[in-house]
């Protein structure tokens, strides 16, 4: 009989705690496979944040660390510094680090820190009842802004990846989406190069995932899939902004490449 799915030895057996058809389970599966496939595991520390993603220590096995709220990043490049010779990582959603940790994650990168950060954007406050996100998509209707979100009043949506770009110390920066199996594929190649980025001591690296609340977002589970790739994705184009660096093992200080290949 052929084997086609077994559990990552670096994802536990816990029962889930997210809402039907939310996708932060996906995210979890794939840190989880690029962590056997490197073979990482065992020396590989995981920082949690606050919000829906903050139980991420329930699935991952890995040494964690629980953060405060927005500061994440600020936790791992202490731990980084510390224990140089550990992979360290962050696990947080738009709340934790669009919101009140856009200060920690804008100087982490600026800072070129050895970090991979795994940036969950769904748009919306999940865990403390669907308020508006830095994210929330223009006319987005949530519980702080029931007429939709208007960007005269309420502003724009916040493109961080793009912001992080400009930033020198990047060395590997994507957006992948987590809304149909072709594209949770080439989500899984970006969180690999952006672990393999810190493993070549190249610099910081990052990768939003597009993901999807389904109780948030008043939609069922199939709905909020077809939602994300077509009012999602034009807004929040998925590709690497900064290409991972040549080949595993070199390095090429603090500075990213610049660009983008946006599909």
């Amino acid at each position: 009989m052929r084997v086609i799915y077994h559990r990552p030895r670096a994802l536990s057996d816990a029962h889930t705690h997210y809402c039907p058809g939310c996708t932060h389970g996906i995210a979890h599966r794939l840190v989880a496979e690029v962590m056997d496939e490197l073979g990482i595991v065992d020396r590989t520390i995981g920082v949690a944040s606050v919000g829906c993603s903050v139980f991420a220590y329930n699935y991952l096995r890995c040494d964690f660390q629980q953060a405060a709220h927005g500061r994440a990043p600020a936790v791992a490049t202490g731990i980084k510094r510390v224990l140089p010779d550990r992979v360290v990582f962050t696990y947080q959603g738009d709340g934790d680090l669009a919101s009140i940790g856009t200060a920690e994650i804008i100087h982490a990168a600026a800072r070129g820190e050895r970090i991979t950060v795994i940036f969950i954007n769904n748009g919306i406050y999940g865990m403390t009842g669907g308020q508006m996100a830095p994210t929330s998509l223009a006319g987005q209707v949530t519980t702080t802004s029931p007429r939709g979100r208007d960007p005269q009043l309420q502003g724009n949506p916040i493109r961080i990846t793009e912001m992080l770009a400009q930033q020198p110390g990047v060395a590997y920066l994507a957006r992948g989406s987590l809304h149909s199996s072709r594209e949770i594929g080439r989500a899984r190649r970006m969180v690999q190069r952006a672990f393999e980025a810190q493993l070549n001591d190249a610099g910081f690296a990052m990768v939003e995932l597009l993901s999807s609340c389904p109780v948030g977002w008043n939609m069922t589970p199939r709905q909020a899939l077809e939602h994300i790739e077509q009012a999602v994705v034009p807004v929040y184009p998925v590709g690497e902004l900064v290409p991972a660096p040549p080949s595993r093992g070199a390095s090429d200080g603090r500075h990213g490449k610049g660009g983008s290949d946006h599909a």
